[in-house]
C-alpha cells in the first residue's frame, strides 16, 4: 500500500526550507499529505544535513505528540493488486560521451590541476570518467541570477557499465568548495534530459572500478570529490562515494559482496556510519575508520570536515613517497605506468573496457581468503600505537624518507596489513610500522 504521507519531492530550492533544528536554510524537506497535497506542519520533515544536524520528525511522531487518535486511514479494505515494478532506466551513452571534454573550463578540474598537476589530474579524469557540463544554474527564487559555466558531472556507472545518472555540481576553481550561494548549485543529468518515463536507480559513484580490480580493498566516503582526492593519496584502495548516508543501503552495496570495505565518514558522522556498517555486515567485511573523530579539534568538528580536507594539506608526492620510497610494490608501479589520455578530450577507447553489454550477468568474483600469518604482529602494533600522542616533529624512518603526518601514516598502514594479512606484497607496510615503532622507542 502506498504511503499517505511522503517527503516532498525535490522541485527546486523552493521545495526546501529552513530546518527547525539547525536553522540552516534550504536543507529541510517537509512531509506532505498525498490526499490533499498540503504540508502537515512546518516542523514535520527531515534535514538533509544528516551528520551535522540529524533532525527528523515523522508524521507518526507528530500526531502522537499532539494526541491525534489516527493519522492514516486506508481508502478501503479491498485487496490491492500488486503492481510489477517498472524496469530501471539508463542514460544513453551518447550523452555520456559528449561530456568527456571541455576540461579547460571545468572549474573542478582547474582545482585538481592546481593541487596535483596536469598528469595526475588526467589520470583521475580517465579513471572516474569525470564529465563537464555547460549548465548555467538559475532559480526562480533569484530572478536575474545566472551562474557561470564550468560545472562538473560525476557519472554513476554500475558494474555492467550501464550509466545510471550523473550528478552535476559547480565548484570554486580556487578553494575546490561547492558553490552554495545564493543557492546550492546542484542538479542531475536525468532531470536535464527531461526523460518523463525514466525510472531512476542510483549506484555508488566509482562502482565501475570494482569489476576490473577484484582483489583491491574498498574505501567509501560521502562525497565524490573526496573519493577522487583520496584515490590520489591512497591508490591501494578503490575509492567509492555514497553521495549521502541514505545511499549506504543493502540494495546499493550488494556489489561489495566478498570485498573488504572501510567506511571513512565525515566528522560528526562516525556513529551513524557505524550503525550502517552493522546493517551491511551480512553482505561483506566492513569496518569504520575513526581517524577523524580521534584527531579532530573542536573547530574542525564544527566545520564538519571530511578526509579530503585533511589530505590536501600535504603534498601528495611527499605523502606517497613517505609510504613507498625504496620499495617495488606492484600497485605503485602500476599507478606510475597508467596510460595518460589526451587532456583536451578524453579518449573513448577506455570506454570499451567499461561498457559491458546490458544482458551480461553481473558476476561477483569469489575472493580467496588470505591465510593470516601476521596476527600477533598486528595486535602488538595496534596496542603500541593506540595511545600514542601526536609528535610535533617530523619523524625520519631513513635518509630521505620522512613522515609528516603520523596519524594518517599509521592508520593507512594498519588498514593495509589487516586487510591483506599474510600477503607478501604488503609486507613493506608491516616492516615500516615495525621500524617506526623501533624509532619511537629509541
Amino acid at each position: 500500500m502506498e504511503h499517505r504521507y511522503i517527503l516532498e519531492p525535490y522541485k527546486g530550492i523552493s521545495s526546501r526550507y529552513s530546518c527547525p533544528g539547525c536553522k540552516r536554510a534550504r536543507t529541510f524537506s517537509l512531509y506532505v499529505d498525498t490526499e490533499t497535497g498540503k504540508h502537515i506542519n512546518p516542523t514535520v520533515g527531515r534535514c538533509n544535513r544528516e551528520s551535522n544536524c540529524g533532525y527528523h520528525l515523522t508524521p507518526r511522531q507528530y500526531f502522537q505528540d499532539n494526541n491525534f487518535i489516527q493519522f492514516s486511514t486506508p481508502q478501503n479494505n479491498l485487496p490491492i493488486k500488486k503492481q510489477e515494478p517498472l524496469p530501471y532506466s539508463y542514460i544513453h551513452v551518447e550523452a555520456f560521451k559528449t561530456s568527456l571534454k571541455e576540461y579547460i573550463s571545468n572549474t573542478f578540474i582547474k582545482y585538481l590541476t592546481g593541487q596535483f598537476g596536469k598528469e595526475t589530474t588526467e589520470k583521475v579524469i580517465s579513471r572516474y570518467f569525470i564529465g563537464s557540463s555547460k549548465k548555467r544554474f538559475t532559480s526562480k527564487d533569484y530572478p536575474g541570477y545566472e551562474s557561470e559555466t564550468g560545472a562538473t558531472i560525476f557519472w554513476q556507472i554500475d558494474c555492467k557499465g550501464r550509466i545510471r545518472t550523473g550528478k552535476i555540481m559547480l565548484y570554486s576553481p580556487i578553494t575546490g568548495k561547492r558553490v552554495k550561494q545564493p543557492f546550492n548549485h546542484i542538479t542531475w543529468v536525468h532531470k536535464q534530459l527531461k526523460q518523463p518515463q525514466l525510472v531512476l536507480n542510483q549506484c555508488l559513484f566509482g562502482e565501475h572500478l570494482l569489476r576490473s580490480e577484484p582483489q583491491k580493498p574498498v574505501a567509501i566516503v560521502e562525497s565524490e570529490k573526496t573519493a577522487i582526492i583520496a584515490s590520489v593519496y591512497f591508490p591501494e584502495f578503490i575509492w567509492l562515494a555514497a553521495g549521502s548516508l541514505n545511499n549506504l543501503n543493502k540494495q546499493k552495496c550488494r556489489v561489495l559482496a566478498g570485498r573488504n570495505v572501510t567506511l571513512f565518514p565525515d566528522l560528526n558522522g562516525y556513529e551513524k556510519w557505524s550503525q550502517k556498517a552493522k546493517e551491511l555486515s551480512s553482505i561483506t567485511t566492513i569496518q569504520v575508520s575513526n581517524l577523524l573523530e580521534r584527531k579532530a579539534t573542536q573547530a574542525e568538528r564544527q566545520q564538519g570536515l571530511d578526509l579530503a580536507d585533511y589530505l590536501i594539506k600535504y603534498d601528495y608526492r611527499e605523502f606517497i613517497n613517505g609510504f613507498d620510497k625504496n620499495t617495488n610494490e606492484s600497485h605503485i608501479l602500476e599507478l606510475k605506468n597508467l596510460e595518460t589520455p589526451d587532456f583536451s578530450e578524453i579518449s573513448i577507447k577506455r570506454l570499451k573496457n567499461a561498457i559491458i553489454p546490458e544482458n551480461e550477468n553481473l558476476i561477483i568474483p569469489e575472493i580467496k581468503k588470505v591465510k593470516q600469518t601476521w596476527e600477533q604482529e598486528i595486535q602488538e602494533l595496534e596496542q603500541f600505537f593506540i595511545n600514542l600522542p601526536n609528535p610535533l616533529q617530523t619523524i625520519s624512518l631513513s635518509p630521505g624518507n620522512s613522515i609528516t603526518n603520523l596519524p594518517l601514516f599509521i592508520d593507512a598502514h594498519l588498514t593495509a596489513i589487516k586487510f591483506n594479512n599474510g600477503n607478501k606484497t604488503f609486507l613493506p607496510y608491516l616492516n615500516r610500522l615495525q621500524l617506526l615503532k623501533h624509532q619511537l622507542i629509541k
